[in-house]
């Protein structure tokens, strides 16, 4: 599909969408600036609740859009509908591949998954390995960090998306899903996926796929045209985020109640939550082992053209891109002090 064709079918999803949009406190004097956020335990839900950007960048309006999935943050970006987003890994490494080449750059990363998505059977499914999964009805949203890591868990036991039968749901749609026994298992992450273990069972977590080679991450992304005009704002930006992340590690009880205001949750049922995911500091953040520093993009590259080639041999997209490509991705400018302060 040319690019002009892909605009038009995302501004129609868009359209479809119904998102979530916060436009408190909007002055139609101000320049705005456009985040997509999601549903997902990690820092930026505590820079929203808290109101830091509105503080930080009084000259300007500050709109959060909630979205679904990482899918749907793509569709936005190529509607030119986003500034920011968060998206996980997969999505990105597809979002950069072609035929999207959606034009961002990964500027933080969020956290690394851990126990907070995994493959979940459904107690009475008869699932007790993922050998077992062979013909039986899997739901993940597709295009999804979940939907590559369930990929890679098939892929382990030497099973393929054609061994096992798909269904594309959101989480919330996941959820209903197996509330009604339709679905025999699905791969998800919080808050739903607590939910889903009341009565089912992990069969393996994206930790462990981690330490099998294939990790997933949560990422903010940023446009290209954004971040040329206004590379200020990016730095403020992530010194909110990395404000967030000193939050967690220092006062995971704060950092709950923040999440918890956001998702609907009680604070106590987050703060273990929060226990299930991998968050870096901000100085790991600028470290070679992840975003990198100025001009020298970390092996965070690495890892999404790996990804990328992983979905291109699982027939996701028609070919992985090359390193170069990511690696002119990763937001480098200003690291590590636009981060750490320094």
């Amino acid at each position: 599909m040319k690019f002009k064709s892909l605009v038009a079918v995302a501004a129609s999803a868009l359209a479809l969408a119904g998102c979530a949009v916060d436009n408190s406190g909007t002055d139609d004097a101000k320049p705005t600036i456009r985040i997509a956020y999601q549903a997902l335990i990690s820092g930026d839900l505590i820079v929203k609740n808290n109101k830091w950007l509105e503080e930080a960048l009084p000259d300007y309006n500050i709109k959060w859009t909630k979205f679904d999935s990482g899918a749907d943050v793509n569709t936005a970006f190529i509607a030119d509908e986003l500034d920011f987003g968060t998206l996980g890994s997969s999505p990105v490494a597809r979002g950069l591949s072609a035929p999207l080449n959606i034009p961002y750059k990964v500027a933080f990363i969020l956290g690394v998954a851990g126990e907070n998505e995994a493959l979940v059977a459904r107690d009475g499914s008869g699932i007790n390995t993922i050998a077992d999964l062979r013909g039986k009805r899997i739901a993940t949203p597709f295009a999804s960090t979940a939907h590559y890591s369930l990929l890679a868990a098939l892929a382990q036991e030497g099973l393929s998306a054609s061994d096992v039968q798909l269904i594309d749901l959101q989480p919330q749609a996941i959820l209903a899903g197996w509330e009604r026994g339709d679905i025999d298992a699905a791969y998800s992450w919080l808050p739903t996926l607590d939910e889903l273990r009341k009565t089912g069972k992990d069969l393996i977590s994206s930790r462990q796929l981690a330490e099998a080679g294939k990790p997933t991450l949560d990422l903010a992304t940023v446009s290209d045209e954004f971040a040329t005009e206004h590379p200020d704002v990016v730095d403020v930006w992530r010194q909110q985020q990395a404000r967030a992340l000193d939050v967690i590690a220092d006062q995971p009880e704060d950092a709950a109640k923040a999440i918890a205001a956001e998702i609907g949750l009680p604070a106590e049922d987050v703060v273990g939550q929060l226990k299930q995911t991998v968050f870096l500091t901000p100085a790991e953040e600028a470290s070679a082992e992840w975003l990198g520093t100025e001009g020298k993009p970390g092996n965070l590259a690495a890892n999404l053209q790996s990804a990328s080639q992983f979905l291109a041999d699982q027939k996701q997209i028609p070919a992985a891109a090359d390193l170069k490509t990511f690696q002119d991705a990763v937001y480098t400018l200003g690291l590590p002090g636009a981060i750490t302060g320094s």
